[in-house]
Formats: structure tokens, sequence, C-alpha cells
């Protein structure tokens, strides 16, 4: 199930646990005034970064970091030192994070895994599942070629929804429509799941959390619940635990009004300069 929310400045969302993962701070594509409206209007006693946070590879590429990339770690940080326990497990674009499993950083830790126990007492294995993309573990000048392509598929998206705006359309993801038309993609999504399932169950755990492929989904899988909790680049999505231990995955508002995020850099302290 999907929920489009519509929560406020004078709402909280108030749950046990979000997963969010595939941020790619960095990256021009990150959509990080939804996100930095979704972690205003939300309190939670855990928060996973279930890798791809800061996308190292773009900024290496294209260098940037506007204000607002800067606001989303602050953001972290802060409910980091308010009683929100904050796990981050590195992905792939952010691999040279790895280097620092075991440790702690402004009250976020860092794990190669974590197995999160839910409210209801299922065990889940939280990882970011690129070890299970063969592109990206054997060859990297694949796994760039498909980047620098994906990267293009974004600018379109960007020309598309400017398009949309003017007839007042809502946000539409051209790279999304094709990743699930296009059989071969079709076909990874689904061995991809597959293998994380496996390996979950392998693992002795009721289901596992994941992210990397941008593909929200919450499904059965031979008996192991998969989750995947999407990306902050095409679909704003997030895994979220409610108090009961239900999950859900959660769309958050792509095209909240101005004034929202107006009144969000106002609470935050910062604008970017004009």
């Amino acid at each position: 199930m999907v929920w489009i929310p519509t929560v406020r400045k004078q709402q909280k969302l108030k749950v046990r646990s979000v997963f969010i993962s595939d941020i790619h701070l960095g990256f021009k594509g990150c959509q990080a005034d939804s996100l930095l409206h979704f972690l205003h209007s939300v309190e939670t006693d855990y928060l996973f970064l279930v890798g791809d946070i800061v996308d190292f590879w773009a900024i290496m590429k294209n260098p940037t970091w506007p204000q607002k990339h800067t606001n989303v770690i602050r953001s972290i940080l802060g409910k980091a030192k308010h009683e929100t326990k904050v796990i981050y497990v590195p992905g792939n674009h952010d691999d040279s994070m790895r280097d620092y499993v075991g440790h702690k950083f402004g009250n976020v830790e860092i794990h190669r895994d974590y197995v999160h126990t839910t409210v209801d007492g299922r065990k889940l294995l939280v990882m970011h599942g690129d070890e299970f993309d063969l592109i990206v573990k054997n060859s990297r000048w694949l796994s760039n070629l498909g980047s620098y392509l994906y990267d293009k598929l974004l600018s379109l998206n960007h020309i598309v929804n400017g398009i949309r705006r003017l007839f007042n359309s809502s946000y539409w993801s051209l790279a999304a429509y094709l990743k699930h038309k296009v059989k071969n993609a079709v076909d990874y999504i689904g061995n991809f799941e597959d293998a994380l399932a496996h390996f979950a169950e392998e693992r002795g755990v009721d289901g596992v959390v994941c992210g990397h492929i941008h593909h929200a989904e919450i499904r059965d899988i031979n008996g192991i619940l998969y989750c995947n909790d999407g990306d902050w680049v095409e679909s704003c999505t997030s895994l979220i635990e409610y108090n009961d231990g239900q999950l859900e995955i959660l769309h958050w508002e792509n095209n909240f009004e101005q004034s929202t995020i107006s009144e969000l850099e106002e609470i935050l302290g910062t604008r970017d300069a004009a």
C-alpha cells in the first residue's frame, strides 16, 4: 500500500522506524527539498540510512553541493542528537564509508548490515543490496555507463516535468516508467529481489530491507518479507514501521507548495544563496 500524505508544518507523523536510502546527496537529481520536508514532518525512534546517502561517484564526476544538501545532513544529525537512533548502512555510491564500520559519528552508528527487530518481533536484515548486483560487483565501467545514461534520463525528466507543470500536472518519472516497461529491467528487479530474499533466509531472519535499485516494494517471497524503501531521486519513498509493527511504503508529496519550502528554510535557519 502506498500512502501520499499531506502533512504540514503544524503536524507530525509519529512512527517507530523510518528506512530511507538512495538519497544521492551531491547529485543534481537529488530531491532534497522533498526529503527535508519529510524529515521535518516525521518523528521516529529509529532512522535507518540504507546506503547511497552521499553520491561520491557523482561528486567526483561533477562536483555540486547546494545548501539544501547540507541541510539534509543537519536534519539527520539533529534527529540523532534528540532521541532518534540513527543507523547508517553504506551502499556502493558511498562505499568509502564502509571503512568506518563499527564507528559512531555525531551519534550516527555505521554498520555493514544490521538486524532490526520490529515491535511485533520480526527480525529484518537491513542492507543496501549492491552486493547482489553483478554489474556493480564485476564491471565498474559498465556500472558507470549505466550511471551516465541514468543521469541523461533524469535530465529528460526535468524537461518533461517542466512541460507538465505548465498544464498543472503532477510529477512523473520517465526513468521509472522506462525501467518498469523494459523487459530486461523487469527481469533484473525480479532476480535481485529473489537473491536478497534467499540471502535473508540463509541468515535466519524473517525479512530484508534494502535499497539500491530505486524500486520501492513490500512483498512476500517464499515466506520471507522483502522490503525495498525506494529512493529520493525518482519516487521520494520511504519504508515506515508504525508503532503497532505494521510496515508500509510511504510516497512523500513531490509537489508541495513553495511556501512550505520557505517555512522549512526558516526553521533550518539557512537558505540557498541568491
